[in-house]
């Protein structure tokens, strides 16, 4: 389970607004600091055009890479960690052009107040 994965993960229980069922999430964290049996990951939720006007979330069309089978939502407001214990199986992977979107989007949610810099 690596950056920039999309893993099918079982995302129940869950309490109030959280994004809930089985679905597709993004992989964000990185094992450079070390490897643990919990991944920090964003839920992807189908398209509505509505999330055109909603900063937070990433549009990610599907690709042959990303296995995707339809335009999604990357939520990244909706930023977790979870236990391994709870992927199911590798569906694909986002290239690095939108992993940097989505990290600077994430960064904007949490007010962080750097710039981003890429290798």
């Amino acid at each position: 389970m690596k950056q920039s994965e999309i893993w099918l993960v079982n995302l129940n229980p869950t309490i109030g607004t959280e994004i809930n069922k089985t679905r597709p999430c993004l992989v964000i964290g990185d094992d450079t600091i070390g490897k643990l049996k919990s991944k920090t990951v964003l839920p992807i939720t189908g398209w509505s055009e509505t999330y055109s006007f909603v900063p937070w979330m990433v549009k990610c069309e599907p690709t042959k890479d990303n296995h995707l089978t339809k335009d999604s939502a990357i939520d990244t407001f909706q930023i977790r960690n979870l236990s391994t214990k709870r992927f199911i199986k590798k569906i694909g992977v986002i290239d690095s052009e939108l992993l940097f979107v989505v990290h600077s989007i994430v960064a904007q949610t949490l007010s962080v107040r750097y710039k981003l810099v890429v290798d």
